[in-house]
């Protein structure tokens, strides 16, 4: 079998198709015609009949293993020649366990012996994932490992998100932390600021999050790891190594065991703190291209091309991978079970999830299910880029209904609450700007169809594509594009410090006690910005790193947050988990003031211990007086406060709801 576009471009002379066309057509033909090859056993595996190595490489004309005494620096000791076997896949044995020992592979494909890869399979590597490492995995365990558990959920909805880049999190010299920087960070008790604030995993558990969602933590290409000491950065969505940890995250990246080790603890530290462990994972490209270690084992067969051959990018990043096809499929879902089994991941975060096919998105959910049932997977409904992948078969956020147990972002209530991510003077709802109301009702009610909400109306969707709220993720702010608090102060020019605290208050009272689940940025709690920088994804601890003192400064802020967590987590009536209870609980008031919305959630909603709660939200920047019916009901949050306990009673009548803020009264 040929693999190049030469010799497609070659035949394609005596075709009538054109050549860029008929190169494409022959290259698909291709690709659907190589065997797939599902075993258990690529691209390493040790028993006591030795180590056995294999390679899925259909097109290779042979391939070799050469093997390594260290990661880096020296000549191979020994190399040994693979032999051609079932579908697709070359092998060779040894009988020896060549434990301590690194290997790469080389294949040759059209009389090129490619260059080296550790492969797609590596699941230990050496400093920058350039060697593969053989290790007992059994070794890397944390004392207590076999009966680690996450947290167990009866539905997505019941968590909350955080998510955070490890750097971020503890490298500030005010977080107290002793590995800065590192997986072990969030293994360390009782830390705190210079003013004595909770910082780490402490600070993590007082504010009362369910999941942390790490940024990519797989090996990544761009921060070098033998030379950490240049303050190197990146939020890591640059793949490498899909299935082995990132090396600058660990004490010592020349130790194939320190890495793995290090993360297992850092798991089963929040695990033991009751807090689950959600995995970004970015299976939609490559950092590289044709050195990639996909393109090193099976040229061109795990990307998508344009008729002139060039790759495909819907991801804006160079390359789109193709998981449609059965191997890249087969590597997506046996990617994450891995994740799941071994490190006890307890959910997944798809980059450009739409990049990816619907049927390959079933699969991996339904896989991760038999694991653990209370895994969850969300991802990006959306791509940064045209794609052949035909529109039905993306797993776009309109398409998600086509989905089982898997959620998507809402765009819909992030652009309506704070302003369009893409324009930063841009106001939202809860920044003074008229007209984003109906869009706002449509994130209330997770994108569900509702008799009041009018998705005509809606800036962003314009019909009801969720068929439940467990698949709607909410959120006003995320590692991409500005902070909430950089976006409210370009987009509130000359507005005190106070006013923008309000806002985010508001912003955030609307994602939490909207139906889905709520997801929220580090370091918002405490009003961390990242000095305007909007696309930080390089830049350094100077602009990304969270000043812990902050947690002091805004005291009233971190509170705020703690309480509407704790107000969500108390009350199931933000935490419905079908479209009908929505719709049949949810009732929406007339108001006719610009910039306020009014409801209630009715009839002991799931199951809540409240009859019903009243919540006002008022974005302008004028009081609105609001009529309540007479009864006995319970303050929960007014004016910028908020207590899940009560804060007072009111027996009803008018009331005024102050600006930019939120008004929640229950009644049992």
């Amino acid at each position: 079998m040929r693999n190049t576009l030469h010799a497609a471009l070659a035949l394609a002379a005596a075709a009538t198709l054109s050549p860029a066309a008929y190169a494409q057509n022959t290259m698909e033909q291709q690709y659907s015609s190589w065997p797939s090859y599902d075993g258990d056993d690529l691209e390493l595996k040790v028993d006591d009949a030795g180590t056995h190595f294999t390679l899925w490489s259909p097109s290779a004309e042979g391939a070799e293993v050469l093997i390594y005494s260290s990661d880096r620096n020296t000549a191979a000791e020994d190399t040994l020649i693979m032999k051609r076997a079932e579908r697709g896949t070359w092998r060779v044995s040894v009988p020896e366990k060549l434990y301590g020992k690194f290997y790469t592979f080389a294949v040759t494909v059209d009389g090129k012996r490619l260059a080296e890869t550790p492969g797609v399979w590596a699941k230990a590597t050496g400093t920058n994932g350039m060697r593969a490492a053989i290790i007992d995995l059994d070794s890397t365990d944390p004392e207590g490992w076999n009966n680690d558990r996450g947290p167990k959920l009866a539905n997505i909805t019941d968590a909350v998100i955080y998510e955070m880049h490890h750097r971020d999190f503890s490298i500030d010299p005010s977080s107290g932390i002793v590995h800065k920087g590192k997986f072990l960070a969030l293994t360390e008790p009782g830390t705190s600021s210079p003013l004595g604030a909770k910082t780490g995993i402490e600070h993590l558990k007082e504010l009362g999050i369910t999941h942390v969602h790490i940024l990519p933590s797989y090996d990544y290409n761009s921060v070098d790891e033998a030379n950490l000491q240049t303050n190197g950065y990146n939020w890591g969505y640059d793949p490498f190594n899909y299935n082995t940890p990132e090396g600058s995250y660990s004490t010592d990246p020349a130790n194939p065991k320190a890495r793995i080790s290090e993360m297992k603890q850092m798991v089963k530290a929040l695990h033991d703190a009751g807090i689950g462990v959600v995995m970004d994972v970015v299976y939609n490209h490559t950092a590289n291209n044709d050195d990639s270690n996909f393109s090193l084992t099976a040229p061109g067969y795990y990307y998508r091309h344009r008729a002139d051959g060039s790759y495909s990018d819907a991801s804006g990043c160079g390359n789109e991978t193709a998981s449609e096809r059965q191997q890249m499929r087969d590597f997506i879902v046996n990617s994450v079970k891995y994740w799941a089994d071994e490190y006890h991941i307890d959910g997944f975060r798809f980059d450009l999830m739409a990049i990816h096919d619907i049927e390959t998105m079933n699969e991996v959910a339904a896989e991760l299910k038999k694991i653990n049932p209370s895994i969850f997977v969300y991802g990006e409904g959306w791509t940064a880029g045209d794609s052949p992948l035909p529109v039905e078969r993306r797993a776009l956020k309109e398409n998600v209904d086509k989905m089982n147990g898997i959620s998507v972002f809402s765009d819909d209530l992030r652009d309506a609450v704070k302003g369009h991510y893409s324009n930063a003077a841009d106001r939202g709802f809860a920044t003074g700007k008229p007209g984003n109301e109906e869009t706002v009702k449509i994130g209330i009610v997770a994108s569900t169809a509702h008799p009041q909400v009018d998705y005509s109306k809606g800036n962003n969707s314009k019909f009801a594509y969720a068929g439940a709220p467990t698949e709607i993720i909410n959120y006003v702010s995320c590692h991409d594009d500005l902070t909430l608090t950089d976006k409210l102060a370009k987009s509130m020019p000359g507005s005190s410090e106070a006013e923008r605290q309000r806002a985010a208050r508001l912003a955030q009272t609307i994602v939490f006690t909207s139906q889905g689940t709520p997801f929220m940025f580090a370091g918002e709690e405490v009003f961390r910005d990242k000095k305007g920088v909007h696309n930080s994804y390089k830049s350094p601890d100077s602009i990304n790193a969270i000043d812990w003192t902050l947690k002091t400064k805004n005291a009233d802020q971190f509170a705020y947050y703690k309480g509407l967590i704790a107000l969500r987590k108390a009350h199931p009536a933000f935490r419905m988990t079908t479209a009908d209870e929505i719709a049949r609980n949810i009732v929406f008031d007339k108001v006719s003031a610009p910039n306020v919305i009014s409801y209630s959630i009715r009839n002991n909603a799931n199951g809540d211990a409240w009859r019903e709660i009243k919540l006002v939200f008022n974005g302008s920047d004028e009081a609105y007086t609001t009529k309540i019916p007479k009864g006995k009901w319970i303050i929960v949050a007014r004016d910028g406060n908020i207590n899940p306990d009560g804060m007072g009673t009111f027996e009803g009548g008018k009331i005024s709801v102050e600006p930019t803020s939120a008004l929640i009264l229950a009644r049992e």
